[in-house]
């Protein structure tokens, strides 16, 4: 299915229809009936077009840098590309990523690859044991009913193996289930297979069922203990070593591609770097990565941590999010509140940052010199001013905003807008 027919199916032909009203934040309230084709038509600006605050808006230069800069480098380093989409569950996302190149999508749970199967994604990789049966029967009746849909998910356990195989004997797919072995990433890790020589137990167990297929292997190296370059590399080149080993005891024989998958959003450099030095084996490689956060990027721990931090000659990403709230209280020269509280902005790995000031009265935009946030209630977000930051009950204030998949899932329908104000677009999500 190509991206054209995508777009202009029925999925996306309601998502264009769907009505806007008091389901989703910020958007302005005499827009209420209109379709967000309607208002997507007509351009309005998001300071002057009748928005209210909070509203969350997510830059459409930044996000197009974004997406062109992690093209370029899944090319430049020879990695296909599979974004995990549960960062943003926005299917509008989803196949900008696809138009930029990516492979397909990255999930982590089947009511996530239901949203992506409704919009038309052909190619979804599961970075989860499946073990649900009524989703393994779902999954079966995909396989079956659409020929070009690709399934890929973890088995980390001769148990999953065991129930993935009853669930889908009942539900008989036209073809089996393809999995890769998840290696854990160490001692006191998250999920995955702590050794070796548990991988090649459970790679015997897929070989006895034929309702699966083995295909690869993968993991996280964002789990690696004390995570390091040299940790992060030793992980990963016991991953690649594994699929050497596997592809030696022939338990590719009969494949098209092996995937070999890993990528975070930290050490996908590490990644590119070991996967680099892989060997050739007897079936060509489909080298994965999986980092999902860059779409949006943000303004604290992504920042801090991308490996564009390592690697700047390759580019940077840009925090394309910024939540704007309103000053509602000016009690002391050295506070003020808006209001935006937890409700409206991530906050569970680094708290909102305030970037610049829109003042009330002229409309001018300035850096948010002297003041901090320094809390965050259900509705309000707590600023400190210092002496001669200019601030009054009124104007607004753009925030940054840390961890992604936190900011997605507090807002339903998300302004595009333009560095001029004007809302291009409207972004859905689905958590």
């Amino acid at each position: 299915m190509g991206v054209e027919s995508v777009e202009s199916g029925e999925a996306s032909g309601r998502l264009a229809r769907e009505r806007v009203d008091h389901r989703f934040k910020g958007l302005p309230p005499d827009a209420d009936g209109l379709t967000v084709a309607e208002l997507t038509a007509q351009r309005r600006n998001l300071f002057t077009g009748g928005f209210t605050t909070p509203v969350l808006a997510l830059s459409a230069e930044r996000l197009e840098h974004n997406l062109a800069l992690m093209e370029a480098y899944s090319a430049r380093h020879g990695l296909a590309f599979a974004p995990h989409g549960k960062t943003s569950m926005a299917p509008r996302l989803f196949w900008r990523q696809i138009e930029h190149g990516a492979w397909g999508i990255t999930l982590a749970v089947p009511h996530q690859v239901r949203v992506a199967r409704e919009f038309g994604i052909e190619r979804v990789f599961l970075a989860n044991e499946l073990v649900d049966p009524a989703a393994l029967r779902w999954i079966a009746d995909e396989l079956t009913a659409d020929p070009d849909f690709r399934f890929v998910c973890y088995v980390d356990s001769v148990r999953g193996v065991e129930l993935m195989d009853a669930a889908l004997r009942g539900a008989r797919p036209a073809r089996p289930v393809d999995v890769v072995v998840e290696l854990g990433a160490g001692e006191g890790a998250r999920t995955g297979v702590r050794t070796e020589a548990e991988c090649a137990v459970i790679a015997d167990a897929v070989a006895g069922a034929d309702t699966l297929r083995l295909v690869g292997v993968a993991g996280y190296e964002g789990e690696v203990p004390d995570a390091n370059p040299e940790r992060v590399a030793a992980w990963l080149r016991r991953l690649t070593a594994l699929a050497a080993d596997f592809d030696k005891a022939g338990r590719f024989a009969g494949l098209d591609e092996v995937i070999v998958s890993a990528g975070g959003s930290a050490w996908f450099d590490t990644v590119a770097e070991v996967f680099a030095e892989l060997p050739e084996l007897s079936v060509p490689v489909l080298k994965l990565l999986r980092s999902g956060a860059y779409v949006s990027h943000d303004a604290g721990h992504y920042r801090r941590i991308t490996p564009f931090n390592r690697i700047p000659e390759e580019g940077a990403l840009e925090p394309a999010f910024r939540l704007w709230a309103q000053v509602v209280s000016r009690p002391t020269p050295e506070q003020a509140f808006v209001n935006a509280g937890k409700r409206d902005a991530a906050y569970d790995l680094d708290p909102p940052s305030a970037e610049v000031v829109r003042d009330a009265g002229t409309g001018a935009v300035r850096e948010a010199a002297g003041i901090t946030v320094t809390g965050l209630s259900d509705q309000h977000a707590w600023l400190r001013t210092e002496s001669g930051a200019e601030l009054e009950v009124g104007d607004w204030v753009g925030l940054g905003l840390s961890h992604p998949c936190t900011s997605f899932d507090k807002w339903k329908l998300i302004p595009v807008v333009e560095a001029d104000g004007t809302v291009t677009d409207y972004v859905r999500t689905y958590f």
